[in-house]
């Protein structure tokens, strides 16, 4: 991290009820660094700040304020942050109520009548968790932060705090602006469709595309994009923004919403359905049969247009992908299926190494919704990768006005599915004795290592030649993967296969393997073998 001076921040926030109820509102500073916070603690904790330990408040690249700022209290995130940054002697931009795309987006922006690009940016926001985990997320035209970054940060704070103790009220010199970035940001959006569509005005013209926001900021797509485009939107729903989600979780994995959306595709009689996760990183649509286009099938379609453009570039994605999106990929599209970690900054950072090494990556993309292309600065933004299936949609348009959806459905044709897939969450008791003091981390590695081993001596199952995360295993026509997770106590076990009785010689080849490991909980897979 570098000092800068006299530099110029561009802050999102929101209103009042935003701020206490939701999980979205910002200020501009990063590109793909996570940042969070648990509010949850009490006034007492507060009241003790001159004891915090400021390293103890990282976890990864993440790390907690709430113990931090009493000022965040008295004036709120919004005005407090902007508060720090002025009286520093650095300038901020208000935008409101913005995305994280949009807030990345706004380091990028030329634009000298609202002061773009800024220089960084910071947004506050919980994401689709409960409205009382918010926190930061920070932002540069360089990229998003780092571990090391945030240690660096946390040091810095320290100092400065121990300092101002010594120090007198500092005098804000900073100029606060509010610009409307949100319609900036959109109009690049809008001015991508058109042209896809050899600038017609109008090329969704007549076409009806329901959006559900889920209460999240994703609501401004049908204002500032759709209704441009001349797109018919009656039926978007949870438009507003709300962050205790009184509808459903704003979140493309989540069954609950992906019913919600469909069922407004389906009683509106609509050609397309997109949903937003909370800050519009993510995304999902449903065509006009009600058929989900998410997970595998959102990374096929996304393949689909991205090799028709960049014919034989590798689509890097999480390690859970399916083995039938590696045959679509590879042997439909003529394509290169890289698959690596979970977690969509992996992903991401993956592709850009591959870029540097010579070969050629446009499209990054996890199964959560994750989506991000080299055209687009590998940013994971979830309204540009709806916008990829508009360009499409538009385009197919100009030659006959009245396709629909089936134009993006026919992309998918011939993407084999498994009958059967379920992830199965393993815990590791940590309090459990066979732990013998040390970390679930390493036991974990123990549990991985040894089902290896017993795979190994198994001639129905083979494991994946290539694998950078756990172990993949393929078997009775179908695949499972054993992984332990970024951050918790936990063994995910992912399943496919085409019926439920292969599926469970799958699931009891692992259970065979994990009956050594008295700490691990296979309670769930001893249900989901049952069933």
């Amino acid at each position: 991290m570098h000092s800068v001076q006299g530099c110029r921040l561009s802050l999102a926030d929101t209103s009042a009820k935003w701020l206490n109820t939701t999980s979205t509102a910002w200020i501009s500073f990063g590109k793909q660094g996570n940042i969070s916070c648990n509010a949850t603690q009490g006034a007492s904790d507060v009241l003790s700040i001159d004891k915090v330990d400021f390293l103890k408040l990282q976890n990864g690249r993440l790390f907690c304020f709430t113990v931090i700022f009493v000022v965040l209290l008295l004036l709120g995130l919004k005005n407090a942050i902007t508060h720090g940054i002025t009286a520093a002697g650095h300038d901020v931009l208000q935008f409101g109520l913005a995305s994280t795309p949009a807030m990345f987006n706004s380091t990028l922006t030329e634009d000298a009548i609202n002061h773009c690009p800024a220089d960084g940016g910071i947004m506050i926001t919980a994401s689709h968790l409960p409205y009382n985990r918010n926190g930061f997320k920070f932002f540069t035209s360089d990229g998003g932060l780092n571990k090391t970054d945030i240690k660096d940060i946390l040091e810095r704070a320290s100092k400065v705090y121990e300092e101002s103790a010594h120090c007198g009220k500092q005098e804000q010199t900073g100029v606060v602006t509010h610009v409307d970035y949100m319609s900036i940001y959109a109009s690049d959006l809008v001015q991508a469709v058109r042209k896809s569509a050899g600038n017609k005005e109008k090329p969704l013209e007549g076409l009806h595309i329901v959006v559900d926001a889920g209460n999240g900021a994703g609501g401004f797509f049908v204002d500032k994009v759709l209704k441009p485009l001349g797109a018919v939107t009656d039926g978007s729903q949870f438009l507003e923004p709300d962050g205790l989600f009184p509808n459903h979780i704003p979140n493309p994995e989540d069954k609950a919403a992906m019913e919600a959306i469909t069922q407004a595709v389906l009683n509106n009689k609509a050609d397309l359905g997109i949903i937003f996760d909370t800050d519009v990183d993510r995304s999902a649509a449903v065509d006009s049969s009600g058929r989900e286009l998410n997970r595998n099938r959102l990374i096929a379609l996304m393949s689909a247009i991205v090799l028709e453009e960049h014919p034989g570039t590798t689509v890097v994605t999480d390690s859970v992908t399916s083995d039938g999106l590696t045959a679509f990929i590879e042997k439909k599209l003529g394509g290169k299926h890289h698959r690596f970690k979970r977690g969509y900054k992996n992903v991401i950072d993956e592709a850009i190494r591959l870029n540097s090494t010579g070969e050629e990556s446009h499209l990054a993309m996890e199964t959560s919704g994750h989506g991000a292309l080299k055209e687009n600065h590998w940013l994971d933004d979830g309204a540009y990768t709806m916008v990829k299936l508009l360009n499409k949609l538009a385009g197919a348009r100009t030659l006959n006005p009245n396709i629909g959806s089936k134009v993006l459905t026919d992309l998918v044709e011939g993407l084999e599915e498994a009958a059967v897939t379920v992830e199965i969450r393993l815990k590791i008791d940590q309090n459990h004795a066979d732990l013998k003091g040390g970390s679930f981390r390493d036991y974990g590695e123990s549990i991985l290592k040894h089902l290896e081993s017993v795979i190994s001596k198994d001639p129905n199952l083979n494991k994946a030649p290539k694998n950078h995360e756990g172990v993949r295993v393929s078997g009775y026509g179908g695949w499972f993967m054993l992984r332990l997770s970024l951050h918790d106590p936990v063994l995910p076990l992912n399943i496919e296969a085409q019926s439920k009785n292969d599926a469970m010689k799958l699931g009891l080849a692992v259970l065979a393997a994990a009956s050594e490991f008295s700490a691990l909980d296979t309670t769930a897979l001893n249900k989901f073998l049952q069933q």
